[in-house]
């Protein structure tokens, strides 16, 4: 029936295709960190943010979302993300893939608008905040002005819907009218950040950096995870992840005030808030988000602390590097976070093929 969810079996491809746009992603930010490795034809250092936030990020949360809502119909969205980040890497002409970006994240916001009117509360406002920022960057972003001009819109996009989904996770300790309004304050600075960023820099990097650094410090209080720090195996795991996430979003935000549109400082700031924070929450919740989009179990191994470990290792080397113009540490930290970012996928596939065994197991 055309109503009917799409098998786990069948969001695999569309995972697998945004992880395509990730790989290219990663090695056009290795290709302007001096690596230079073989690509298509494409101009690397300009799909770099393209790849890594419209593309992957798109399609991530548009899986995660499609999923949620339950007909085949949702799975569009990260279907447009997906192939606009593969066009994308493959050199396609800029209106085309650009506008499977814009169309995926529009999608994407009808998906949000529908979690809304099912129930309305801050974890689905904060997705779909997000969500309509995620169209302004890829609209920015297909009317051909530079990343740097779409950045801030990116940036509200993955962190508000972080954002909303670790207030859904969290539901059990509900927040005050208080908390909830100092969390709606940062948002707004986050989301006023966007606004203005395209048209005056200086104003638009301080109140997104306000925005980033008031978030911070309202997960570090307010979130869970401090307390579960405290616990054992995966639940501890997660809350490193994520407590370590929650610092390098203070980071970020402290550090984009002070940055050009290209440089050092933009370069320590954008990734603070990118690798240390969205993908150590990715890396957190795999054994939450891989079980909900494929129906395979990822049993915990004590072994996620190396990638763990090595992404946080290399990116603060990377920061280090920016920060005291050394750009041969930047290099060789942006070289480590490659390798941490494929170490996980090589580790959640294998929790992913040894929860399928399990089963079998079991079921034999």
């Amino acid at each position: 029936m055309p109503g009917k969810d799409l098998r786990p079996s069948l969001r695999a491809p569309l995972l697998a295709l945004g992880v395509v746009g990730l790989a290219f992603g990663v090695l056009g930010g290795l290709w302007r960190l001096g690596w230079e490795p073989p690509l298509p034809g494409t101009e690397p250092a300009s799909f770099h943010g393209a790849l890594m936030v419209a593309a992957f990020f798109g399609a991530l949360v548009g899986l995660q979302r499609a999923t949620a809502y339950g007909r085949r119909i949702a799975y569009l969205a990260p279907a447009c993300a997906a192939a606009g980040g593969a066009l994308t890497a493959l050199g396609a002409p800029h209106p085309v893939s650009a506008s499977l970006l814009l169309a995926g994240s529009v999608l994407l916001a009808a998906l949000a608008i529908v979690s809304c009117r099912r129930q309305a509360a801050p974890h689905t406002l904060a997705a779909l905040a997000g969500a309509l920022c995620g169209i302004g960057g890829n609209l920015l972003w297909l009317v051909g002005l530079p990343a740097s001009q779409a950045v801030g819109a990116w940036l509200a996009f993955v962190v508000l819907a972080a954002c909303g989904e670790r207030l859904e996770l969290s539901h059990l300790r509900r927040p005050t009218v208080g908390t909830l309004a100092l969390l709606a304050t940062a948002a707004l600075l986050l989301l006023a950040g966007a606004l203005t960023l395209p048209l005056r820099w200086h104003a638009g990097t301080a109140l997104t950096g306000a925005g980033l650094a008031g978030l911070s410090l309202w997960l570090l209080v307010n979130d869970v995870a401090r307390r579960n720090l405290r616990h054992h195996g995966q639940m501890r795991f997660t809350a490193v992840c994520l407590v370590g996430g929650y610092v390098w979003l203070g980071i970020g935000g402290l550090l984009l005030p002070f940055a050009a549109a290209s440089g050092p400082l933009y370069d320590a700031a954008l990734h603070a808030v990118f690798l240390g924070f969205i993908f150590a929450l990715v890396v957190g919740h795999a054994s939450l988000v891989i079980p909900a989009l494929l129906g395979v179990a990822v049993p915990y191994a004590p072994f996620f602390y190396v990638h763990l470990g090595l992404l946080n290792t290399t990116l603060l080397l990377r920061v280090a590097g920016d920060l005291a113009a050394r750009p041969a540490w930047s290099a060789w930290g942006g070289l480590g976070n490659a390798v941490a970012l494929a170490l996980f996928l090589v580790a959640a596939g294998v929790g992913a093929l040894r929860g399928r065994l399990d089963e079998n197991n079991s079921a034999g």
